[in-house]
């Protein structure tokens, strides 16, 4: 559903919904961290998500790539986050959020490398 999404938002250009996507996914890890409650988590949570917004933004007027990067950069700090155990009570959502963050991105990179027209 991710690599499609931007079939639901035609206005788009698919950049941009992949960027939003890439910035939602980051920020509930906020989420996660708040949950979890210790201080040093949630701020390491919150510089993370900026640090994937930031990637998502640029990577709207920039090179689709960085969206790319952004996915499986995700998807490695979601292996990370499940080798860890970092943010408690997350023990189940790191490795599908991962599994979600690398089949997009491998979708997006063929439909960049077959040059299919998708509006970047």
């Amino acid at each position: 559903m991710q690599a499609a999404s931007p079939l639901a938002f035609r206005w788009l250009d698919a950049a941009t919904v992949y960027a939003l996507g890439l910035a939602l996914i980051a920020a509930i890890y906020i989420g996660f961290g708040v949950a979890d409650g210790r201080n040093e988590v949630i701020v390491v949570e919150v510089c993370v998500a900026s640090a994937f917004v930031l990637v998502a933004a640029m990577g709207v007027t920039g090179s689709v790539w960085l969206l790319v990067a952004g996915l499986g950069g995700h998807g490695l700090k979601d292996l990370w986050q499940h080798r860890t155990g970092f943010v408690a009570n997350t023990r189940w959502w790191p490795p599908f959020c991962a599994t979600v963050d690398f089949v997009a991105a491998a979708l997006i990179t063929v439909v960049i490398v077959a040059d299919v027209p998708v509006g970047w």
